[in-house]
């Protein structure tokens, strides 16, 4: 991992922690415009009662509203392989590039977003991959709430 993914995939895996801390599920997020972070959030399904914000949305939702072009040229970084929901967010919003912590524990719409122009990196981090694999087997009903199983 270079040195600016680095940054920002730490700030994917600190929300992910913050999460975590929270009672919630450690999933974690930033979306990048031009080098800065714009948006980060964590999956807070079960501290908001939220039916949708996952980690994903909740960057998006904290990056404000944003034209266009700035979502167009924006990466996300996640911790965890977007869901449906997510990816269609993605896709909706034209974010080019989705930079992935780790689809091992969660496989996500990796190939749907491909086929839509979204290029897609996945970092495989030991980090991210121990945090969820931890996560599932101490919570599997929760995790299963998550992904609609």
């Amino acid at each position: 991992m270079n040195r600016v993914m680095d940054i920002f995939m730490t700030a994917a895996l600190e929300e992910a922690k913050i999460g975590l801390a929270e009672g919630g599920i450690p999933i974690g997020s930033a979306l990048v415009y031009k080098g800065r972070i714009i948006g980060r959030g964590h999956n807070r399904r079960v501290q908001k009662q939220s039916a949708i914000l996952h980690a994903e949305m909740d960057a998006l939702e904290n990056a404000a509203r944003q034209p266009a072009q700035v979502y167009q040229e924006s990466i996300l970084y996640t911790t965890l392989s977007p869901c449906p929901m997510c990816s269609g967010a993605i896709v909706l919003y034209g974010i080019q590039k989705v930079v992935i912590g780790e689809n091992r524990t969660f496989m996500g719409e990796e190939k749907w977003l491909g086929s839509r122009g979204v290029q897609i990196e996945v970092l495989q981090n030991d980090e991210c991959i121990r945090m969820m694999t931890d996560f599932i087997i101490a919570k599997p009903q929760l995790w299963h709430e998550d992904i609609g199983l």
